[in-house]
């Protein structure tokens, strides 16, 4: 675990110097403020769409009201122009979630890559730094996140009513979203049928993973405290894809990494070799934390799919490549193409 514990701290440095986009967000501090608790209600009985906007024959934008969040939350959804019924593929974004639109639309090809494939798929907007989980507290900076309650159970019913769902279900992300994901099938297996994570520390619970989660988030101004308490809370095991790891048994698990590499696309500018020196510490974790996992699975006899690419640093290019090579996996898992 040395080795860990030093590239938990390549990963902190890193990540103080990535860029940070957090919608109205105070100055980024310490991240030592503890807000007021968030009191998540039991059931998503007022939830529901408040407007939906076409933006072309398979692509729409809908706005739906979270009483788990306290208010209107954006999703994007890429779905077929016919009527058929079909599953839905939720994918979630990284730490740095852009607040006006899914970044996945903004940094790859995925909308003209599912524009004839018989899929819902689901792309929430926002929840930068929030590990697309529900908070203990209210954070001063990154203010109300209830997201596990939003994405399980006030959004799936919506979707299936308004894009034909069959009720069918992959969660999928990249680095920080690649770790909700984990979470999210192994808290809810009944909800979803296969996982696909990208660039991915698939861990919450020993003290370096712990650090990695704590600097993700005060990179970006919030406090970890506030979203499962002291390092000695309960509700960090319970959020820790490795300790729940056995309720992965008959899902399809997807996960793939680079290993900090570089290629000559990388280097053809000073902006994008910045970018990649920041993308190798990265990816150099998430790296070491994957080899973990796959050590984990095979223990306890889980079969699953790990990818470990020849190249690639923690950026955009890599995940629109992993995007690619993992949908017949995740297609397979949904029952579609």
């Amino acid at each position: 675990m040395r080795r860990m514990a030093v590239v938990a701290a390549c990963f902190a440095a890193a990540l103080a110097c990535a860029p940070t986009v957090v919608a109205n967000a105070a100055p980024i501090d310490s991240g030592s403020a503890e807000g007021d608790p968030l009191v998540v209600p039991d059931a998503p009985h007022d939830a529901g769409v408040t407007s939906v906007t076409k933006i072309s024959p398979t692509q729409s934008s809908v706005f739906v009201y979270s009483p788990a969040m306290k208010r209107d939350v954006q999703v994007q959804v890429l779905h077929p122009v016919s009527s058929a019924s079909r599953p839905s593929y939720y994918l979630l974004d990284g730490v740095d979630a852009d607040p006006r639109q899914a970044t996945w639309l903004e940094k790859t090809d995925i909308a003209r890559f599912f524009e004839n494939k018989n899929v819902n798929v689901v792309l929430p907007v926002g929840g930068a730094a929030s590990y697309y989980t529900d908070w203990k507290s209210i954070d001063p900076v990154l203010g109300v996140n209830a997201w596990e309650t939003f994405l399980t159970k006030e959004l799936p019913p919506i979707i299936d009513a308004e894009f034909h769902g069959t009720g069918a279900n992959a969660v999928g992300g990249l680095s920080m979203g690649g770790h909700a994901a984990m979470n999210l099938i192994t808290r809810h297996p009944d909800l979803y049928r296969g996982v696909a994570a990208f660039s991915t520390c698939a861990n919450s619970l020993d003290s370096n993973a712990q650090q990695s989660v704590r600097a993700t988030i005060a990179s970006r101004g919030g406090n970890a405290t506030n979203m499962w308490g002291p390092d000695n809370d309960p509700d960090w095991a319970q959020h820790d894809p490795v300790t729940n790891a056995n309720a992965l048994r008959g899902k399809t698990v997807y996960m793939s990494v680079g290993n900090g590499q570089l290629r000559p696309s990388d280097l053809d500018s000073s902006a994008a070799l910045l970018d990649s020196a920041t993308g190798i510490g990265l990816e150099l974790l998430t790296l070491s934390c994957t080899r973990l996992y796959q050590a984990r699975l095979d223990s306890i006899g889980i079969p699953a799919t790990f990818v470990y690419r020849p190249v690639g640093t923690h950026s955009w290019p890599y995940w629109q490549d992993d995007l690619h090579a993992s949908w017949p996996t995740v297609a397979k898992a949904l029952g579609t193409s």
